[in-house]
């Protein structure tokens, strides 16, 4: 089932919106203007103009406007399914804000912002999430399992130590450390929030895994600290190095207090953390979780300006000095990152935005779910699951014909969600009947969102104008590129003829140098380059001496007047000796040098012929527009027309 934004009809379909209460203002090739388009655009028009054109004026270009968008059409450029594509993706990214529920995505925000507030310490036992679908339930009815010898009494560390496969926390009985908000998946961090110190949580499916969880403490959110420390490594080392590594970190710490002003020039020259030792050992501001436990107990501890002791990780001996603290993010410098996070569809909220938007336009739009139809499909997935055999057996009649959902009156059957179905192959699991459900919430979603954005060609006139002045500047540019653009472009043969049968339009004030414009290595390399050019032809010149001497001589054809080119002055108009413009280069010539006082060919002013010659193309093509298509003005609108 898919629906794409009618180009082809677009004009029609916008114009016919307002009819009722927008008078027509003119009719081109059976197609009615609207009133409110054409005063849209001539206003817009007038505000980007300096000397703004009468209304007289701009009428006539307007009528050549729509002549050319009808010229699109019948082309059937918007029928192009590159065009069709690029049209409904504008007209969805239009759209967006008007469908946008700010209230709800502004209680998403304040939800995640209100839990950075706290910070929670928390403990799990974690499986992956197996890639073969068909491990999925067992995977999560493994951790299910562990849950419930937690709920009757089994010790939390012992079976984490066991059976957790996070190697970070087992090993310390599933203590992860205290976790700050907005840096774990939604549905861990939603429990790790809300359930009470002690008690244990239902199963999580993070998307990475299965979770149970563990309340644990909670404390206020410390912010961000800003620190430097001096690091001498022991990681790796032996007994001996790491002793050796324990005495120079206590000799630096004498030092740095002795004279605390020192501390950044030690760091820079003693610190083996080579990172923050370019930086006089400061390092970028850190929250919670986001350094080992150790560094991140000294440094929040430290008071601004204050020195540590030398300490332990299981990086090496550190000494730190705190900087300052930096306190949480206020909501509105937050809020941007929160929403990007939230309306990703790699987050769980995406789902529920989707759903908050689904049944508001639902109702609006007098969709409905066949449940029965839908069940008995799901049952289906349950035991022969999302494969080949499922889909033939209801993409044929009658099962292909029955309503899966409707959206104002239009049903859509359950052939169109098999045809959106058949690239998922799955087992039969729960795993696939979510899948399955998903898809058809996307679909009825979407489907919704096509009835809501059609609503809006009639409810908000500055997204139908938008809309509107996008699909026909689009038709216009690409049918301007097949008539007058590239037909003149391309046209090798016509091009030279109107230069030689209009060369007295084409003079210059000065003569120019031409010829082709050698850099070489030295003069070994330019002598063979003259030897090369000699036996080739003018027309593959340039790109057999790039190939031949890359990286040792550059070529470029040149045409220019005195005082353009500093090493083209010096060969052809006496100017001083300059250096090459590539410094790797050391000599400078040119091949085939002169001076010419007009052009002698259509290269030597293509753009300019170019442009001239689409001009006859344009003129052309516009007087058998006026012959094609018929327009009509509605003078008594017109005189109503607002600037």
């Amino acid at each position: 089932m898919k629906k794409t934004f009618a180009v082809g009809l677009g004009a029609c379909a916008i114009a016919l919106a307002f009819a009722a209460k927008d008078p027509v203002i003119m009719t081109v090739n059976g197609v009615d203007v609207p009133k409110s388009e054409f005063e849209y655009l001539y206003n817009k028009n007038s505000q980007q103009q300096v000397n703004p054109q009468t209304l007289d004026e701009y009428v006539e270009m307007f009528k050549l406007y729509k002549m050319k968008v009808a010229d699109a059409r019948a082309e059937g450029i918007d029928t192009m399914a590159s065009f069709r594509r690029e049209a409904d993706q504008y007209r969805h990214e239009l759209a967006a804000p008007y469908l946008a529920d700010s209230l709800f995505l502004n209680s998403l925000v304040k939800e995640a912002y209100d839990r950075s507030k706290e910070e929670v310490e928390a403990y799990h036992i974690m499986l992956f999430k197996p890639r073969d679908p068909s491990m999925v339930d067992a995977a999560r009815n493994r951790v299910d399992s562990i849950r419930q010898l937690l709920l009757n009494g089994a010790d939390f560390a012992d079976l984490a130590t066991r059976f957790s496969q996070d190697r970070g926390s087992s090993a310390k009985g599933g203590r992860m450390g205290w976790m700050v908000a907005n840096s774990y998946p939604y549905a861990f961090e939603v429990a790790a929030y809300n359930l009470p110190e002690g008690q244990i949580s239902d199963v999580i499916d993070s998307g990475v895994g299965f979770h149970v969880l563990k309340g644990g403490k909670r404390r206020p959110a410390r912010g961000k600290v800003k620190a430097a420390h001096i690091l001498k490594l022991t990681q790796g080392k032996s007994d001996a190095d790491k002793k050796k590594a324990k005495a120079e970190i206590d000799s630096l710490y004498q030092l740095v207090i002795a004279n605390p002003a020192t501390f950044n020039h030690i760091a820079s020259t003693n610190s083996e953390d080579p990172g923050s030792a370019r930086q006089g050992g400061v390092l970028p501001a850190f929250g919670t979780g986001e350094m080992v436990a150790e560094f991140d107990s000294v440094a929040f501890a430290l008071a601004d300006n204050e020195i540590s002791e030398p300490f332990a990780t299981s990086y090496g001996y550190h000494i730190i000095k705190k900087i300052g603290s930096e306190p949480i993010a206020s909501m509105e410098s937050i809020k941007p990152r929160l929403l990007a996070r939230i309306t990703s569809p790699q987050d769980p909220r995406f789902l529920m935005v989707r759903e908050n938007q689904t049944k508001k336009l639902a109702k609006k739009h007098k969709g409905s779910l066949n449940e029965k139809n839908l069940q008995a499909l799901r049952n289906d997935v349950k035991t022969l699951g999302l494969d080949s055999a499922l889909y033939a057996k209801w993409n044929a009649a009658p099962q292909a014909d029955m309503q899966v959902f409707a959206v104002n009156g239009k049903s859509t059957k359950l052939a169109d969600v098999v045809e959106n179905l058949s690239r998922i192959q799955l087992p039969a699991s729960a795993y696939a009947v979510k899948e399955f459900d998903n898809v058809v919430d996307m679909l009825y979603n979407r489907e919704l969102v096509n009835a809501e954005e059609d609503a809006l060609l009639t409810e908000q006139p500055d997204y139908a104008n938008l809309l509107r002045e996008y699909v026909d500047g689009s038709l216009l540019y690409e049918v301007s590129v097949r008539k007058v653009w590239d037909k003149a472009a391309k046209d090798t043969e016509g091009l030279k003829a109107y230069f030689e049968a209009n060369r007295d339009n084409y003079k210059w004030a000065e003569p120019r140098a031409k010829g082709f414009l050698v850099q070489a290595l030295n003069d070994s390399v330019g002598n063979l380059v003259r030897e090369r050019a000699a036996a080739l032809p003018a027309d593959s010149l340039i790109s057999t001496i790039r190939k031949e001497f890359k990286g040792k001589a550059a070529i470029d054809r040149v045409l220019v007047s005195k005082g353009t080119n500093a090493m083209v002055d010096n060969i052809m108009f006496g100017g001083p000796e300059s250096a090459p413009t590539n410094s790797k280069y050391t000599v400078y010539f040119m091949i085939n040098p002169r001076l010419v006082n007009e052009p002698e060919e259509v290269a030597d002013v293509k753009g300019m012929v170019t442009s001239d010659y689409q001009n006859e193309f344009q003129q052309a093509w516009e007087n058998e527009l006026r012959k094609k298509y018929p327009v009509t003005v509605n003078e008594k609108v017109l005189r109503k027309v607002k600037k």
